[in-house]
C-alpha cells in the first residue's frame, strides 16, 4: 500500500464527505427513511452493535422500523485511508443522556458512491479512562 496517504485529520480529502454520511446515519430523520439508509449501506453490510448484536443490511433496516432514535453528538472524528477506495472512520458519540460510545466504520467507494460496509459501536463505561 505504498504511496497511499494516511491522514487522520480534517486535511484528508475524504474527511467531510464521510463525516456527512456518518452524521446522516445517526440522524433520527434519516434513520426513519429506509430508502436513504438502503442507499448508504453496502449490500454486504455487517454491524457489531454496542449491545453485542450482529446485524446485516436486512436486519438493520427491520430494526430501524421500530426505533426511536435520539440525537447524538460526534467527537474525535478521524479518517484513515486503507486502500485506494476504502476508508476506516473512527469517532466517539455522546447521547442526550450522556452515554458515550466509540465507533468505527469501514466505507468502500464503488462507481463514485461511498457505501458503509462495516460498523462497530462499543459503549464506554462511565469509569473508563
Amino acid at each position: 500500500m505504498t504511496g497511499i496517504p494516511r491522514h487522520h485529520t480534517r486535511q484528508h480529502p475524504w474527511f467531510h464527505v464521510l463525516r456527512t454520511k456518518e452524521m446522516e446515519l445517526l440522524d433520527p430523520d434519516i434513520r426513519a427513511n429506509p430508502v436513504r439508509v438502503r442507499e448508504l449501506l453496502h449490500d454486504d453490510y455487517v454491524e457489531f452493535g454496542s449491545t453485542g448484536n450482529v446485524y446485516n443490511k436486512r436486519l438493520l433496516l427491520e430494526m430501524l422500523k421500530g426505533e426511536r432514535a435520539a440525537e447524538v453528538v460526534i467527537r474525535e472524528f478521524a479518517v484513515r485511508q486503507l486502500a485506494a477506495d476504502t476508508a476506516l472512520v473512527t469517532y466517539r458519540t455522546v447521547g442526550q443522556a450522556g452515554q458515550e460510545a466509540r465507533r468505527s466504520s469501514v466505507w468502500i467507494r464503488s462507481d463514485g458512491n461511498w457505501k458503509l460496509a462495516f460498523h462497530q459501536g462499543t459503549r464506554i463505561s462511565r469509569h473508563a479512562f
